[in-house]
């Protein structure tokens, strides 16, 4: 059994086992009269000898020690450049090493996993003790597979740090196998890449402009795939935005309320305006000043720093039509008193003005937050003991009325498809924006690729200026669109390539460099 698992064993002669605390010492010596030069000669005249230190893996948790008594032999080969030379057992010593070859590669790849700190840690728990230097040695000092023939490749980027280093990684899509990955982002690289593989057919990445004059450069023979993970995802983008132009009309209409079936609730008598909020206010205010300005003619950037705003502010408010598309964010933000103001304006008019028996009443229906913000929202209607006005159906956000959009009409809930149709049904604009959406929708799950000229020509033809915009933008990458829609390749296997890639940079914290992570990235799996 010991000489399936260890091979060497039967070239020596265990001379005295040692335990102690930590680790088992094995003194041995080779049963061998003989010794092999590096020239492939043997020779039995013994010139000296040396007793060699090696480590092996551990045994029941302890580390394992051979002290390997070592015989130089002198060469009688005339023609060898060697004199004297020491004696090797296969699989067990090579030359300068003290480290089995077992062992050396448990450590590589621990090393591989979880590089310096994290794999000594992990060494050191099953009883083999080695520095967080020498295992990211042993991962250095590994040679890089070959690359071999790629028919299709995945390109993306990675960020070194966001926002300013980037890095980019190539995908064999075949194998799922990462095959190079180099510093920067820019097409010069890849196409230099790309000219030594003549043999890529087909190129599958992101819509960046860089990666695209890259391909086209580097391999004019290759089909380029955008991939529809991307398409999907700025598609939502313009989505959004247009949804957010549209905030003012999230709402529905206020609708009578009702004490009980067929019993409308009486109007109350007085009835005390909300105090409109100070940052509604100077939303308003900044909007007006901003289109009597823009009205002159005067440009953004003066109209910017005549009233203190950023251009990205200026830019807002002149693209908003009006003053409620901009503070209807505002008025729509979420508060954990949202879901029970109704109720606590109903009891209010009924002449319940203590907040702290309001609060234990809403808590009995669910309420998560505390009393304090029952009265701050109650304190409005102090003044002069007026009624609370009666409270309309809370407005979708943003990204709700776009997850409904964006969602197979299949798969929505029956609660969110009925606000959808209701929204449809009130706004011509959102009713347009979702049959685009699910027209792309179908185009892409059914590959028809040949009908993205007439989507984009339709959607530019509209009102719509965000998805216009989208659409505008497919036309400068028109044909590796297409072929998205229409081909069965993608990125998915660079997409999980790159979490995996991510994994291992945060691992070593920023401690190591390109060399390190591009070993990692290519030799561990």
């Amino acid at each position: 059994m010991l000489l399936a698992l260890f091979p060497y064993l039967s070239a020596l002669l265990i001379e005295e086992v040692e335990r102690r605390p930590d680790k088992v010492v094995l003194r041995a010596r080779v049963r061998s009269t003989t010794g092999a030069c590096y020239c492939g000669h043997s020779s039995s005249r013994v010139h000296g000898g040396y007793v060699r230190t090696l480590r092996d893996v551990a045994v029941g948790g302890l580390g394992v020690v051979i002290e390997l008594h070592i015989r130089r032999f002198r060469c009688e080969n005339p023609a060898c450049t060697a004199v004297t030379f020491a004696e090797q057992i296969a699989g067990l010593t090579t030359p300068h090493g003290r480290y089995t070859p077992l062992l050396r590669g448990l450590l590589m790849q621990i090393g591989l996993a979880l590089a310096g700190r994290a794999g000594a840690r992990l060494a050191a728990a099953v009883g083999i003790t080695v520095g967080r230097d020498t295992l990211l040695r042993m991962v250095r000092s590994l040679p890089e597979p070959e690359t071999g023939e790629v028919e299709v490749l995945g390109v993306d980027d990675f960020a070194f740090r966001k926002g300013r280093h980037y890095g980019t990684v190539l995908i064999d899509m075949a194998t799922h196998r990462p095959l190079h990955l180099y510093d920067g982002r820019e097409g010069e690289d890849l196409a230099a890449w790309l000219r030594g593989h003549p043999e890529v057919k087909v190129i599958c990445r992101d819509r960046s402009s860089g990666y695209g004059e890259g391909a086209r450069v580097g391999a004019p023979q290759a089909q380029q795939v955008a991939d529809r993970y991307h398409l999907w995802a700025n598609l939502g983008q313009a989505v959004e935005k247009t949804v957010n132009a549209h905030r003012s009309r999230l709402a529905e209409p206020l609708v009578g309320a009702e004490d009980g079936p067929g019993h409308p609730q009486a109007e109350p008598e007085v009835v005390q305006p909300s105090k409109e909020l100070k940052i509604v206010t100077r939303l308003r205010e900044q909007h007006a000043a901003v289109h009597e300005l823009w009205a002159q003619g005067m440009p953004k950037a003066a109209i910017g720093r005549k009233l203190g705003l950023h251009q990205a502010t200026v830019r807002k408010l002149v693209n908003a039509r009006s003053a409620d598309d901009v503070v209807a964010k505002s008025l729509q933000r979420a508060h954990v008193v949202d879901p029970y103001v109704g109720y606590l304006h109903r009891r209010w008019n009924e002449g319940i003005r203590n907040a702290a028996q309001l609060h234990r009443e809403i808590q009995e229906l669910g309420y998560p937050g505390g009393e304090l913000a029952v009265q701050r929202h109650l304190r409005r209607y102090r003044t002069g003991r007026g009624h609370a006005p009666a409270v309309g159906p809370k407005p979708p956000s943003v990204r709700e009325v776009t997850s409904w959009i964006m969602t197979h009409p299949e798969h929505l809930r029956d609660g969110d498809a009925d606000k959808l149709h209701r929204l449809r049904e009130r706004d011509p604009d959102l009713d347009r924006l979702t049959g685009h959406v699910r027209k792309f929708a179908i185009m892409m799950t059914a590959r028809q690729g040949d009908q993205l000229e007439d989507w984009i020509t339709g959607v530019e033809q509209d009102t719509l200026a965000p998805l216009a915009g989208f659409a505008r933008n497919l036309r400068r990458d028109f044909n590796a669109v297409r072929n998205g829609l229409s081909l069965p390749h993608s990125s998915g296997a660079v997409e999980g390539n790159i979490n995996r890639l991510k994994m291992l940079k945060r691992q070593m914290f920023g401690r190591a460099g390109l060399d390190l992570l591009r070993k990692r990235v290519l030799l561990a799996r």
